[in-house]
């Protein structure tokens, strides 16, 4: 059974696996490596035989032989298991992300507008939608996504949760949000960020900047007062940094959780409702022009 009552079972066959293709080539590879290793087990003399005709002494073919086999067994091993975390970040620990994600605003039937940035399939989306339910509250969540084509699919796993009415999605460019200022109560986000800019290469300052502009994206939107948490793989710190430049309060790091093989951490945030400078109060001005 999942976290909340749900089971894993039931889970995977509303969301299923959104890039099926990265773990059965891994698990293809994995097969392949094990039928090797096993290959050199059972014909390990006649393989030994076989390098001899390439390195000086039987000594050396055997101890050849054997590495080769070793390493051969650690590569199916080591395949097996980058499948399987995939596999199981795919939907099991996204879930249960998506439970801890909720779980960071302290009361959601005083939210009326939410939004998740990069919906994809609906994990986090309908996770929020189910919260809001729950609470009773009357508000709604908008699943933004860049994917024009994405929408049927993840209002299709919205109603498989029974949580339709609470749900809309929509296309938009993730680094100019279709959304006026200080708009969403809650702002979201899951292992969606990074993907940002990957185009220019994940290590390249250009794909930071991009980064950077998303996230400046949710703190504009953001209401003043309002919480932002976002899920992410690698860049954390990057993201730790610029909130702290942008001034964003009550800022948090959870314990690093490994998800599909690197490292993440949820952040959560709260945007200040004012900002003083001297004696007056000045609001802060979060428009796109002035985050970059």
């Amino acid at each position: 059974m999942g976290k909340a009552g749900r089971d894993w079972g039931q889970i995977y066959s509303i969301y299923g696996v959104d890039d099926w293709h990265t773990p059965i080539f891994l698990l293809i590879h994995a097969i392949f490596f094990s039928i090797l290793s096993v290959l050199f087990l059972v014909y390990f003399e006649p393989i030994c035989y076989v390098f001899r005709h390439f390195l000086p002494g039987p000594s050396a073919a055997r101890f050849a032989a054997g590495f080769t086999g070793s390493v051969t067994a650690l590569s199916a091993i080591c395949l097996f298991c980058a499948a399987g975390n995939i596999f199981y970040s795919s939907v099991s620990l996204h879930w249960e992300m998506a439970q801890r994600m909720v779980n960071a605003v302290s009361d959601w039937s005083s939210v009326k507008h939410a939004l998740d940035l990069g919906c994809g399939r609906g994990i986090l989306l309908n996770a929020v939608a189910l919260q809001l339910k729950k609470s009773g509250s009357s508000g709604r969540v908008v699943g933004l996504h860049p994917t024009p084509t994405r929408s049927l699919s993840t209002l299709r796993t919205a109603g498989l949760e029974g949580v339709q009415e609470y749900v809309t999605c929509r296309s938009g460019d993730p680094m100019r949000l279709p959304f006026s200022d200080n708009y969403f109560d809650v702002v979201a986000s899951a292992a969606f960020v990074h993907t940002v800019g990957k185009e220019f290469g994940q290590k390249t300052a250009a794909a930071a900047a991009e980064r950077m502009r998303v996230l400046g994206e949710v703190v504009r939107v953001l209401k003043p007062g309002g919480v932002g948490v976002v899920w992410d793989l690698v860049h954390v710190p990057e993201y730790v940094n610029r909130l702290r430049e942008l001034k964003m309060e009550d800022i948090r790091v959870s314990e690093r959780v490994t998800a599909f093989m690197v490292n993440s951490h949820v952040v959560s945030f709260n945007k200040p409702s004012q900002h003083f400078v001297g004696p007056n109060e000045v609001r802060l001005d979060w428009r796109l022009n002035n985050l970059c």
